[in-house]
């Protein structure tokens, strides 16, 4: 079975850094540094309960609130900014980052 580029990258990366293995000390360190994103799939999800719950105009908040939802993860600010640039690009309505919005 053929091994993605990026995978190969990876264990390239790691057997260049440990010949012998890796550590068991080490291994908790090096999964933080491999910080999960959102696949497509998933920012797909995030957008369309946006849009079904009616949180639109989407601020970072509610960005950021969706997507611990679907991926029970914090959100990465990355994430938060694809789902921001997807929504933008389908013309649905973003929230100024900036404002606060008032409750009352």
């Amino acid at each position: 079975m053929a091994v993605p580029s990026f995978l190969h990258s990876i264990v390239e990366w790691l057997r260049g850094g440990y010949p012998d293995g890796v550590p068991e000390a080490d291994y908790v360190p090096l999964l933080a540094l491999l910080n999960r994103r959102l696949s497509d799939d998933e920012v797909q999800s995030v957008m369309d309960a946006l849009i079904a719950d009616g949180q639109l105009p989407a601020d970072k908040a509610g960005i950021s609130v969706t997507i611990t939802k679907v991926t029970n993860e914090m959100p990465r600010e990355e994430d938060v900014n694809r789902v921001r640039a997807n929504l933008a690009a389908g013309g649905w309505p973003l929230a100024d980052p900036f404002t606060i919005r008032r409750t009352d």
